[in-house]
């Protein structure tokens, strides 16, 4: 193990948080350890959270290559470097590097689950109950006891006429209190949101929707593409999970 200072003293400033769009920058590396992981002081590696898988990238330094191929999260942001890859050593420079193909897709992949609840909800009075996503496809459960012939349809249809509206898609941070006061601000049918958070973060979708959520986002419904609704399943007592596809627009 080699540190830089006392590791419980380290805090990973998140660049994803501030500006979805960076793929690459320049850090510093606190804490190289082989069971741990990686810490930077800057890092623009989402982690993963909220059904959003976490990024892949490299950290470049001098003539290596190190992958990442997944985060931990403790105390701090750790990176986990992909299996026989060298570590920084604590005080190295490094530059990093994302998948960018991978990001862009979870991106609009999340922003379209995002308009997807919000018209399951607004249609059909149906809150989420759960979800998950890879890039560019993603499933949905709805709590939705009663289903119209033509539900998959109209779901489709709707969420293809929300993202053609090219509405922006804005992220501000409010006091917990006042975020609470948005209606159906938590989209999920039970509130998740832990008692501890003081500030919450908000994604804006313009007209749309809004609710709380961590993850990173396009920054127009018209950058999501085409959104396909490949399969409705029920899941029991009135469950129902909705599979998209995200496609390049028409």
């Amino acid at each position: 193990m080699t540190a830089l200072g006392n590791p419980h003293r380290h805090h990973t400033h998140r660049l994803d948080l501030d500006d979805p769009t960076i793929r690459e920058w320049d850090a510093t590396v606190l804490l190289a350890d082989a069971d741990q992981g990686i810490v930077l002081d800057r890092s623009a590696f989402y982690p993963g959270g909220g059904g959003q898988p976490p990024d892949h990238g490299v950290l470049l330094w001098g003539n290596v290559r190190t992958r990442i191929a997944g985060t931990r999260k403790g105390d701090d942001l750790y990176l986990l470097p992909a299996d026989g890859d060298p570590l920084p050593p604590a005080g190295t420079s490094v530059h990093g590097g994302l998948d960018d193909e991978r990001r862009t897709s979870l991106m609009r992949t999340h922003s379209g689950l995002h308009v997807l609840s919000a018209i399951v909800l607004r249609d059909f009075g149906a809150p989420v109950t759960g979800g998950n996503m890879e890039p560019l496809i993603a499933r949905m459960d709805f709590d939705l006891p009663d289903v119209p012939a033509d539900f998959k349809q109209r779901v489709e249809e709707a969420c293809n006429d929300a993202v053609r509206l090219d509405r922006r898609i804005g992220v501000r941070v409010l006091p917990r209190e006042q975020a609470l006061a948005i209606p159906n601000v938590i989209r999920t049918a039970s509130d998740l949101l832990p008692a501890d958070i003081e500030m919450v973060r908000i994604v804006d979708i313009d007209g749309i929707d809004i609710q709380a959520d961590g993850g990173t986002h396009v920054a127009s419904t018209a950058m999501i593409g085409r959104i396909a609704v490949t399969k409705m399943e029920s899941k029991g007592r009135g469950f129902r999970r909705l599979r998209i596809q995200i496609h390049d627009a028409d």
